[in-house]
């Protein structure tokens, strides 16, 4: 059911600030699962194809065109910002258990979790740079738990050359995951691409497992198991240098999760 992810070290979130770092090296669903975060440095997983190192990125030189939008220069001040806060997750579970092999709902739960949003100036990587106002890296609950939940806007690392399946990529490649405006203090993104056919899904809702799919009886497994979220993934609402409000919504690859998210965080 599982590939398994190539481990992949990103650059840090903002400027001079601590940015929580991120483990890339769970295994990356086909129908199952993406990499799970974590907020301690990560142990280099083995791979066939090489194993990734850090690399930090250089500051993107200024375009000669103009910016896209005029908030581009406000969206600047924001860069290095920390908000630290609460997030209330509702979780839908679902299964294919029923007698006709059809997806059910098998469980729902609400629970809230600390949680911390870090903006950073656009990543820039292979020669290109994230197209965004600002980079983004959410983190909600311990990633070593079940309902832990990571969004990242971009990640850059030197890997190998090829992916699991032997498809060429740029060692150097930036991977840009959301599409976000931002104006008027308003955010408004969407997820456009889980990168789960490259082996670096980084945008996760880690969740229990059973031991046996469709035998509950015989308990879950251990921690959590994380789900690569699904292109058309929302963040939407408030953010501004004071603080941030913010709605996600969305489900996972293997259509077994739907999730609501709401973030409220005071700026560091």
């Amino acid at each position: 059911m599982c590939a398994v992810l190539l481990a992949v070290a990103l650059t840090g979130c903002g400027d001079g600030k601590r940015e929580p770092a991120v483990a890339s090296g769970a295994p990356v669903e086909t129908g199952a699962a993406g990499a799970q975060p974590s907020t301690t440095e990560p142990a280099p997983a083995p791979s066939d194809t090489g194993t990734p190192t850090v690399r930090d990125t250089p500051l993107a030189a200024a375009p000669d065109e103009e910016p896209d939008t005029q908030d581009e220069p406000d969206a600047a001040g924001l860069w290095g910002t920390r908000y630290t806060g609460t997030a209330e997750v509702a979780v839908d579970v679902y299964d294919f258990c029923s007698s006709d092999g059809s997806r059910r709902l098998a469980d729902s739960r609400t629970y809230t979790v600390d949680s911390t949003l870090d903006l950073g100036r656009p990543r820039t990587g292979g020669g290109e740079t994230e197209d965004n106002p600002f980079s983004l890296l959410f983190a909600a609950g311990d990633p070593a738990d079940a309902g832990a939940v990571s969004f990242w806007s971009s990640a850059v690392g030197t890997a190998s050359a090829q992916d699991l399946a032997g498809n060429p990529r740029d060692p150097q490649a930036l991977l840009t995951y959301w599409d976000m405006d931002w104006s008027d203090g308003e955010l408004d993104a969407t997820l456009t691409d889980p990168h789960t056919s490259q082996a670096v899904a980084l945008n996760l809702l880690n969740w229990s497992a059973p031991v046996v799919a469709c035998r509950d009886d015989l308990g879950q497994l251990p921690g959590g198991f994380p789900h690569a979220l699904a292109s058309g993934t929302t963040l939407a609402g408030r953010l501004d240098d004071s603080g941030a409000s913010l709605t996600g919504q969305g489900t996972s690859t293997d259509s077994l999760l739907e999730f609501r998210i709401e973030f409220t965080g005071t700026a560091q």
